[in-house]
C-alpha cells in the first residue's frame, strides 16, 4: 500500500483520463496508491477540496494559503480553524515560506505562517510547511511558535540535511517528491538516504515535478510509485518495506485521517 502524502487534486490535468478524476483516481490504485492527501493553497479554492474530499473515500484534505499567494485579506487563526472543523481536513497548509519568489514580503509570509501555526495547535492537527530559500527563519518560527506540539511535514524537501535534523528535532516528517529521481538533485539523494525511515513520507505535489521516467510531462498520484521505487532502490531495501513504513507515518503524523472518516 502506498499513500500520496501530498497533491493537488483540484488543479490536476486530466487530459490522458478523459477529463475525469475518478480515473486518475482508479489508475493510482492500479498502482498500489490506497490514499491520498490534496493539499489546498488557496481559499477560494478550498471548497473544492473539501468536495473532492467528501466525495471520495479514501481521499483526505488539508486547509491553508501557500506562503507566495497573493490575496487580499489574510485569513486568522481562528478563520482557519472553522474551516478545518469537517472530519475530512486533516491539516493545515501549505503554509510556510519561500524568499525565492521575490513577488510577495517575508514579513506578510512570516505573519501567515504563524497564524497556521496557532491554528494547528489549537486543534492538534500537524502543519503541511513549503520551505524555499528560508531555512533558518522556517526553523526558527516553528521553534518560537512551539509547532513541536503539533509536528507536521516539510514537504517537497530540498534543503540541506543540517536542515532536515533540526526539522526532526521538532516533530517533523521529511517528504521526497519526484525531484529525488532526477539526474542533478544529487545532494538530496543523499538525504534520502540518510533519513530515518520512520520519519519519511513520499508525495508527487501532482500536477508538479514528475518523476522519471515522466518528467516535464503532468503529475499523476499514480507516479508516487516511481518515487518510491527509486528511494527504496537508493537505500537497498524492498518497495514493500519503504511503502509499509511511509504508510504508517502517514497515518501516525495524520491522525485523525482515521478509518471512522474515510465515508464523508
Amino acid at each position: 500500500m502506498l499513500v500520496d502524502s501530498h497533491c493537488h487534486l483540484d488543479k490536476l490535468d486530466l487530459t490522458q483520463y478523459n477529463h475525469n478524476l475518478l480515473e486518475a483516481l482508479n489508475d493510482a490504485h492500479a498502482q498500489s496508491v490506497e490514499y491520498i492527501l490534496c493539499v489546498c493553497i488557496e481559499l477560494e479554492q478550498f471548497p473544492v477540496v473539501l468536495q473532492t474530499a467528501e466525495k471520495y473515500p479514501n481521499v483526505f484534505a488539508s486547509v491553508g494559503v501557500h506562503p507566495t499567494e497573493i490575496i487580499q485579506q489574510e485569513p486568522t487563526a481562528d478563520e482557519l480553524i472553522n474551516l478545518s472543523k469537517h472530519k475530512k481536513i486533516v491539516a493545515f497548509g501549505e503554509t510556510g515560506l519561500d524568499y525565492y519568489r521575490k513577488d510577495t514580503q517575508p514579513l506578510i509570509q512570516q505573519e501567515r505562517f504563524r497564524q497556521h501555526i496557532i491554528a494547528a495547535r489549537a486543534t492538534g492537527k500537524p502543519l503541511i510547511v513549503h520551505t524555499r530559500q528560508a531555512q533558518e527563519d522556517t526553523i526558527n518560527l516553528l521553534k518560537t511558535e512551539g509547532a513541536d506540539s503539533v509536528g507536521g511535514v516539510l514537504h517537497c524537501f530540498t534543503e540541506t540535511w543540517e536542515m532536515a535534523q533540526k526539522a526532526m528535532d521538532l516533530n517533523f516528517y521529511i517528504s521526497f517528491s519526484g525531484i529525488v529521481t532526477f539526474q542533478n538533485a544529487k545532494e538530496l539523494k543523499e538525504i534520502a538516504k540518510k533519513i530515518p525511515l520512520n520519519r519519511m513520507l513520499i508525495e508527487t505535489d501532482a500536477p508538479y515535478l514528475a518523476p522519471v521516467p515522466y518528467r516535464g510531462k503532468p503529475n499523476q498520484p499514480a507516479y508516487v510509485r516511481q518515487v518510491a521505487e527509486y528511494i527504496a532502490a537508493l537505500r537497498g531495501i524492498s518497495v514493500a518495506e519503504l511503502a509499509d513504513q511511509t504508510t504508517k507515518n502517514f497515518f501516525t503524523l495524520f491522525k485523525h485521517a482515521t478509518l471512522e472518516n474515510h465515508a464523508s
